[in-house]
């Protein structure tokens, strides 16, 4: 047996020990059940944005998680949802397509929500697939001890599973009984990433992420899902007091009316997104960064399919 491998990810054979174990597993569930949170606790750094808000993800996010003996790929996708737009649409392709491209699947749901409709649908989906499904209570530490044991008696009645794990992406709880969960299921195979490496996103997208993680973060509920930041390169520039990344992110947004909100009274808004962002990707690039800003009206760039071609949805 060999791990399967998702078309859309390179593969690089780095070699590895006799007897480890590598492979692929995603994380699936209805929007805002702490998909990206889980997963930049398991590789321990931020490979993905996180917010309060549903839909955050849109793209699928690949992180790696290196241990001793093995090494496992995740894929965190966008959250399955009942779709209003072509983007919407396209959203749910990209999470539903890798249920049977990888070694493990991982559904979660909230031990501090009912499990509702949402939950019920994303697990008969997952019945009809043979890969091995595990199925995790998370946000554990916001409920009560009953109130996980209510879930985990409830999620057993959403169909088979593999394993049953609680646990809290937030705190670090359970998780790492989950790790060892997935890794038991994983065939023998090699690296498919070096030491070191934790995701294979482009710098750039993981810059346009973060300028539209602060934006949703400030304007709160007055700006919906009808944002999307894009960062074409990052370009090193030498200063008169040393070397600087260039980044250049166009924010677009469907109405004039959305312009004002991300701009903010005097620019105040997009300012203090900016100084955000900026201090964010200097930590993570090690490197001075300059930030310049440019706010876009793309008018129903989520209902265009040509629009979400070429922002690459």
């Amino acid at each position: 047996m060999t791990a399967k491998t998702p078309k859309l990810l390179p593969v690089t054979d780095a070699g590895a020990p006799a007897g480890f174990r590598s492979g692929f597993a995603t994380l699936v569930g209805r929007p805002n059940v702490g998909k990206s949170t889980l997963l930049n606790r398991l590789v321990g750094t931020k490979v993905a944005i996180v917010s309060d808000r549903p839909q955050t993800t849109r793209n699928e996010i690949r992180a790696v998680l290196h241990t001793p003996d093995a090494q496992v790929v995740f894929l965190d996708t966008p959250g399955i949802h009942r779709p209003r737009t072509p983007l919407g649409e396209r959203s749910n392709r990209r999470a539903t397509a890798t249920f049977d491209q990888v070694d493990v699947v991982c559904m979660l749901v909230e031990a501090s929500a009912p499990i509702g409709k949402g939950d019920r649908f994303i697990a008969q989906m997952l019945q009809a697939v043979s890969t091995p499904k595990i199925l995790l209570v998370n946000k554990v530490d916001i409920a009560d001890r009953r109130r996980v044991l209510e879930h985990l008696v409830i999620a057993g009645e959403l169909g088979t599973f593999d394993a049953y794990v609680p646990i809290s992406g937030l705190t670090g709880e359970g998780v790492e009984a989950l790790v060892s969960e997935i890794v038991s299921r994983l065939p023998e195979g090699p690296r498919y990433y070096p030491e070191g490496v934790v995701t294979d996103q482009p710098e750039t997208f993981l810059a346009a992420e973060i300028v539209r993680e602060k934006l949703l973060a400030l304007t709160h509920d007055e700006l919906p899902h009808s944002i999307t930041v894009g960062v074409d390169e990052i370009e090193e520039r030498e200063a008169a007091d040393g070397p600087v990344l260039a980044i250049r992110a166009v924010i677009r947004v469907e109405r004039d009316s959305q312009k004002g909100i991300v701009i903010g009274h005097h620019g105040a808004v997009l300012k203090e997104a900016g100084t955000q962002a900026r201090l964010e990707l200097e930590a993570l690039l090690g490197a001075r960064v300059h930030l310049e800003t440019h706010v876009k009206v793309d008018p129903h760039w989520q209902r265009r399919p040509r629009s979400l071609d070429r922002l690459g949805f």
